[in-house]
């Protein structure tokens, strides 16, 4: 995967798992009726595919990024992407509570990658 630089790899790879990761956490609640145990099965196949894509996402990323870096990556990536997918997908609507929270979060992640505050 060398076409793609070593600082934008795990973010695009962390992006695509974090896709799959959302329809198998979430993809099933669609289909209530469906048998728990169909949905674990579809969900679990679906979080595989998740797996093999986070985890070359986070041993290419250490080498780029600490590993509080690639922790908080994640879970900006995964809430922009669940913002998108319950809106989307689960036609949940977005309000200003969940935008102020998950800014709060993206204020979080700015000082993680800010680096060490001196005092």
């Amino acid at each position: 995967m060398s076409f793609i630089p070593p600082a934008l790899l795990p973010v695009v790879l962390l992006v695509a798992s974090n896709l799959f990761m959302t329809f198998a956490w979430y993809g099933h609640l669609k289909y209530p009726n469906k048998p728990l145990w169909a949905v674990i099965l579809v969900s679990w196949t679906i979080a595989l595919i998740e797996y093999c894509l986070a985890v070359p996402a986070n041993r290419y990323g250490f080498r780029v990024y600490s590993a509080a870096e690639l922790k908080t990556m994640q879970e900006v990536i995964t809430l922009a992407i669940f913002m998108v997918f319950s809106a989307v997908y689960l036609k949940q609507p977005i309000t200003l509570n969940h935008v102020v929270g998950f800014a709060f979060i993206g204020l979080g992640a700015y000082f993680i990658f800010k680096g060490p505050i001196r005092l």
